[in-house]
């Protein structure tokens, strides 16, 4: 089975114009990715051209542009055929629903909570607080995907709000950055396995994890089939985190893709393409032959 197209399911996109589209990082100070090596989203549509990725989710910079998601919904306007978009809100405003309904009449496909990342470390204590309960359920009525920037620290919480909002899909990006270094069994990483049990949880398998599956006593070729065996293929797409790491996008895809090569081709159709059409429905139609509602 050929994969005749490839969907990245987390890249970025930094306008220039910071007049109309003005700074606003969380955490206070801009990402030092986002003010080194920014990517207009007609850079990204040319980097995608010659990596020969078919389609993008343009994951919104939070450590640019905080909660306002208007690049994001200008990428998906301009190029709707090759770009899907996921928004992030501060959950736990008053208004937080009727901005989420905002963002998805502009166009935008997914939500994501940031709980963490390079201007926000640690693990926020707010993915389980009950203010947040609105968009969860607006999430789960209207099958809005919600991915979450978070690390292992937050999984209890997680777990809490799994069993008051069963039906939600969650995506975790960097597969909620586990520490692999230890190698196998990967006993530091069991609060991410024991999310297996939990059939909504889909991974985002990224340059990140790759990195990390690489560190220490651990190596790809150990740790993707365990990861795998547990979730499934059906259940982890790639993103290549396109330009916050480091590297042309080609580049990036080509590490995913050797690390990916021990894989059975089924599995590979999954991860890099028909995954992200579960979670996104405005990702472009399949074309690879395989049935994405196959069990």
């Amino acid at each position: 089975m050929e994969i005749l197209d490839i969907i990245d399911t987390h890249t970025h996109a930094i306008s220039a114009d910071t007049q109309r589209y003005p700074l606003a990082p969380v955490g206070g100070h801009q990402s030092d990715w986002s003010r080194k090596r920014p990517v207009t989203y007609d850079a990204l549509l040319a980097a995608m051209d010659e990596a020969g990725i078919t389609h993008a989710v343009v994951v919104q910079a939070s450590t640019a542009y905080g909660n306002d998601n208007s690049y994001v919904a200008a990428a998906v306007k301009a190029h709707p055929d090759r770009f899907s978009g996921v928004f992030s809100i501060d959950v736990l405003a008053a208004d937080a629903v009727a901005q989420m309904r905002r963002w998805l009449d502009a166009g935008l496909s997914g939500l994501r909570l940031f709980t963490t990342g390079s201007t926000m470390p640690g693990q926020a204590g707010w993915l389980d607080d009950e203010r947040s309960f609105p968009v969860w359920d607006y999430a789960q009525a209207h099958k809005v995907s919600i991915c979450l920037q978070m690390t292992a620290d937050g999984i209890p919480a997680l777990r809490g709000m799994l069993g008051r909002f069963p039906e939600v899909r969650v995506l975790l990006d960097h597969l909620a950055r586990p520490d692999l270094a230890g190698g196998p069994p990967y006993d530091a990483a069991a609060p991410l396995f024991g999310l297996a049990e939990e059939p909504n949880v889909y991974l985002k398998l990224t340059s990140r994890t790759i990195g990390e599956a690489a560190r220490g006593a651990s190596t790809p070729q150990a740790f993707l089939p365990l990861l795998v065996g547990a979730f499934g293929a059906r259940r982890i797409a790639w993103g290549s985190n396109f330009p916050a790491a480091e590297g042309a996008l080609s580049a990036l895809l080509a590490e995913a893709e050797a690390c990916l090569s021990i894989l059975p081709e089924t599995d590979r159709t999954w991860i890099f393409s028909n995954t992200a059409r579960r979670l996104y429905a405005s990702a472009a139609p399949q074309r690879s032959g395989a049935d994405e509602n196959e069990e």
